[in-house]
């Protein structure tokens, strides 16, 4: 039996609350800003990593996530991919910009636009592999590659910028999303380069992290920010009603038989990304006009992920074994496609 230190054993504790590895440095960081602001302020490379590195860190996390995304997929997946996307996203544009024009001071509840947008068109990707992995079949799993394209600040961004709810110049727009792109560009061309980079995606979150709660005050996190709770349901009910409505609507137009239609993977779709913690800082670097709702939307968005990391999965295994009870499971879609895809190639024999 391994012995583990003292360490080992807590680190192994905390790695088993959902999102951990973003949400636990985060408030580590909250604690050190509330608690001993000055602390790490001393200068040279403590500050610049745990202050001051934001930008930096999350331009290398936007490099190795850019690296993971590939369109190398089977037709299912891609079209999956692409209807989670579209619906996920735009349901969060259409409620962020309702609570922006057309409720009091643009807030409902106090939850701001900027919070709702981003939290809503983000998903947890490990989250997701973890239960289409658990519940679904292989193309649910492999949609993962186009619902990557979700990660970051990018369609929030859009959507803030076409509304004109924010101004993003045209280049520092651009710089923002290159890192993802070249990284992209370097996973596609490269396996060696893709492998290479991957660690990056877990190695470098809970620095950004730390350094992203390093500008946050508890007060706010547990005034403004508890109001992400709701914003959490909101985003697993709405957002996740939405891409369980386009999926199904998916099926029927494609014709596929009820006892294929599985939905696992658009409800394994509503959830809210780690990542999209650090969305507000990002866009308020880009547009200074964020600068004073960046602390209560970072806050708001930390408390959404953390509620749909623990509801999630039960309302996913809840729908896997309704849609069993049912006669419509992952396996019966998977075998569909296979029977489909072994009478094109003997179509293409014959011929």
């Amino acid at each position: 039996m391994e012995n583990h230190t003292f360490l080992d054993r807590l680190l192994l504790k905390v790695l088993k609350i959902p999102g951990a590895l973003m949400i636990v440095p985060l408030f580590l960081g909250v604690m050190v800003n509330t608690l001993a602001p000055d602390i790490l302020n001393i200068g040279s490379f403590t500050t610049a990593l745990f202050k001051n590195g934001l930008a930096v860190l999350i331009g290398l996390f936007f490099l190795a996530v850019g690296s993971q995304i590939s369109f190398k997929s089977a037709l299912p997946s891609v079209e999956k991919g692409f209807v989670l996307l579209i619906s996920k996203f735009g349901i969060a544009v259409v409620f962020g910009l309702s609570v922006a024009f057309f409720t009091p001071e643009g807030m409902l509840f106090g939850l701001l636009p900027l919070a709702i947008i981003a939290a809503m068109s983000n998903s947890n990707g490990s989250l997701f592999v973890a239960l289409t992995s658990q519940f679904g079949n292989k193309t649910d799993k492999g949609s993962i590659s186009i619902l990557s394209i979700n990660d970051g600040p990018f369609l929030t961004m859009v959507a803030l910028g076409v509304a004109g709810l924010a101004a993003f110049p045209l280049l520092a727009l651009f710089s923002a999303v290159f890192p993802m792109i070249f990284g992209f560009i370097l996973g596609n061309s490269s396996t060696i380069a893709k492998k290479f980079l991957e660690p990056g995606e877990k190695l470098i979150i809970p620095f950004a992290a730390f350094a992203i709660g390093a500008g946050i005050n508890l007060e706010v996190l547990l005034g403004q920010g508890s109001i992400g709770i709701l914003l959490g349901i909101a985003a697993a009910v709405i957002s996740g009603g939405a891409a369980i409505a386009a999926l199904y609507i998916w099926h029927v137009i494609r014709r596929h038989p009820k006892q294929c239609r599985n939905l696992v993977s658009a409800a394994s779709e509503a959830s809210v990304a780690g990542n999209a913690i650090a969305t507000p800082a990002i866009v308020a670097s880009l547009d200074p006009s964020y600068l004073t709702i960046q602390s209560a939307a970072t806050a708001q968005i930390a408390a959404a992920v953390v509620t749909t990391a623990f509801i999630l999965p039960f309302f996913v295994a809840w729908l896997a074994a309704w849609q069993k009870r049912h006669g419509t499971t992952p396996e019966n879609e998977e075998a569909f496609y296979e029977e489909k895809n072994a009478n094109k190639e003997r179509a293409a024999t014959v011929s």
